[in-house]
């Protein structure tokens, strides 16, 4: 499926407000609601739109720490990383989890406790022998820009 510029703009809206009814998107994006709400059932059923939540704001809720690991892997080989993987989206503390390119295989984004969970974490990681050869912790101090919207018109225009 081919994303025209009304399906972008859906998206983009219901990133902001996943909450807003058919009505007022349809008025927002200028189309009226019945294929308004056939354009948002088909983003759905094409896994365009992958579901919807509520954002947390994590400082409301008490004491936390973000941590940013790099993690290196001891073999690169496809049993190694999926063992890995395996082991880590099961870690409710790994908020994210990238392979990227570079000097170390994985960026894995931790929220927990405190330093003392973190800690546990990551030893009880060690421990499990799932192939981590080293890793980099950099504790977040503050985050003055986090976005929860990706910028669609930008992507699809540029």
């Amino acid at each position: 499926m081919k994303l025209d510029k009304i399906d972008i703009r859906i998206l983009c809206e219901l990133q902001k407000n996943g909450r807003i009814s058919n009505v007022e998107l349809a008025e927002l994006i200028n189309l009226s609601p019945s294929p308004c709400l056939m354009r948002v059932k088909r983003l759905q059923s094409e896994g365009f739109i992958t579901g919807y939540s509520a954002q947390i704001d994590v400082a409301k809720l008490g004491q936390t720490l973000t941590v940013f690991a790099e993690i290196t892997l001891k073999n690169h080989r496809q049993i190694d990383f999926a063992r890995f993987l395996t082991t880590i989206e099961k870690i409710d503390a790994v908020v994210e989890c990238h392979l990227v390119s570079g000097g170390y295989d994985y960026l894995v984004k931790f929220i927990t406790a405190g330093i003392s969970e973190y800690q546990a974490v990551m030893e009880r990681l060690v421990e499990m022998d799932i192939g981590i050869d080293k890793y980099f912790s950099f504790v977040v101090l503050k985050s003055p820009i986090v976005k929860s919207h990706l910028p669609l018109e930008s992507i699809f225009n540029g």
